[in-house]
């Protein structure tokens, strides 16, 4: 059908995007740093993908537990959205009473994201740090989980789910999205820099 089409289409250039960043971040390697080593990078790294993302070292988490809250279901349910559409794309969906469990958690992902949506508008502080990438980008994630939901209990819902899907991938390569890639790097150069300064793991007072 010609909306799998797209959603194929979307999907390479999605991926051919993420190599293109992956690559370029690859090619630029690590930055060199003359000052001398007080600590260990290594474990820098270790801390900086594990405890350093705790919300008890986070400010902007423990203050915002909620919001922290909201955020890690609407992560956690947009790679579940993702794994239900490459599954759609084989057309080896299986039947079961899971598909409620699946409908259950894609549906709280797409409330924990329209409630974050909504606080970007209402909270002054927020809306004043916003640009139109951030509104884009959420309310493409909320339909894509949204129209996942429901396509995992009605299939008549199947072709909104991927062109909701299509949408999303092909904004990727423009948006904030890329953070999907840049994520990784930043944590890693994060850890290697504090690390190696000693900073992380930070030590009990």
């Amino acid at each position: 059908m010609w909306y799998q089409w797209l959603a194929v289409a979307a999907l390479a250039v999605c991926i051919g995007s993420a190599l293109f960043h992956f690559i370029r971040l690859i090619r630029l390697g690590k930055p060199r740093d003359y000052s001398k080593s007080t600590g260990s990078e290594n474990a820098g790294i270790k801390y900086s993908f594990t405890a350093a993302m705790s919300p008890k070292h986070k400010e902007s988490a423990y203050l915002h537990l909620p919001t922290y809250t909201a955020g890690m279901i609407y992560h956690l349910a947009t790679f579940l959205a993702i794994a239900v559409f490459l599954v759609y794309l084989t057309g080896l969906l299986p039947e079961g009473n899971y598909r409620w469990l699946v409908f259950a958690a894609l549906l709280a992902g797409s409330v924990s994201g329209i409630a974050i949506l909504i606080k970007r508008f209402v909270v002054a502080k927020l809306r004043k740090l916003s640009n139109p990438d951030d509104y884009i980008s959420n309310l493409l994630v909320d339909v894509f989980q949204l129209t996942g939901a429901i396509a995992m209990i009605s299939d008549s819902a199947a072709p909104a789910f991927y062109v909701a899907a299509s949408l999303l991938l092909f904004y990727f390569p423009l948006g904030k999205l890329k953070h999907a890639v840049y994520f990784f790097a930043a944590r890693y150069h994060l850890g290697v820099f504090f690390g190696r300064r000693g900073v992380w793991p930070s030590k009990p007072y």
